[in-house]
């Protein structure tokens, strides 16, 4: 079975992404809201996640759960893009207009992972 490049690109982003978390790890825990316990550690297993999954994406036999993966991981961390737009938190200088369009984003990057759950 053929995947589509879109889906590779998917995957590539996911695990570089996730190789990030354990490059740049304070720029993901400042942005984790203060009521989830553990920030490092959440760190470690969203990174780890985006990397298992971004692997399993370009696997035909594991597409369709990696893609679900996937849904389910972006709506966990949606919390932190919402607390770091309300606090303008992060490590890097984003206006509040980016971190405001960051959040419908999120909702794109469900859509396109939804496209490989079929």
């Amino acid at each position: 079975m053929n995947l589509p490049w879109h889906l590779y690109l998917m995957a590539f982003l996911y695990i570089i992404a996730g190789i990030n978390h354990f490059k740049n790890p304070g720029m993901y825990i400042r942005i984790i809201p203060p009521f989830f316990p553990n920030p490092k550690l959440l760190n470690i297993l969203s990174g780890a996640a985006e990397i298992i999954l971004g692997i399993l994406l370009a696997v035909p036999v594991a597409t369709r759960f990696a893609a679900w993966g996937i849904i389910a991981l972006l709506i966990a961390v949606f919390p932190a893009n919402v607390y770091m737009f309300c606090k303008k938190k992060g490590g890097f200088s984003l206006f509040k207009l980016i971190l405001l369009i960051r959040l419908p984003l999120q909702i794109a990057l469900v859509f396109w992972a939804f496209q490989y759950t079929r």
